[in-house]
């Protein structure tokens, strides 16, 4: 298994994310060129992340788009 660098990861804020601090979703646009979107919760900074292809992070937003 191969590890993937994060630490140039510019994390923001997905638009789709509750002001309320509830649903938190992050992720590193900046990385999106290498072939992956890092995606974490912005709750837990040090926590996990899962490593998404784009297409994959493609339809998760349109998921949560629709999942009102």
């Amino acid at each position: 298994m191969s590890m993937f660098d994060l630490s140039g990861a510019q994390w923001e804020k997905s638009s789709y994310s509750s002001t309320t601090g509830g649903e938190c979703v992050e992720f590193a646009r900046n990385l999106v060129p290498s072939g992956i979107v890092p995606v974490r919760d912005s709750k837990s900074p040090a926590g996990p992340v899962l490593l998404l292809t784009p297409a994959a992070w493609s339809d998760f937003v349109v998921f949560a788009a629709n999942d009102n």
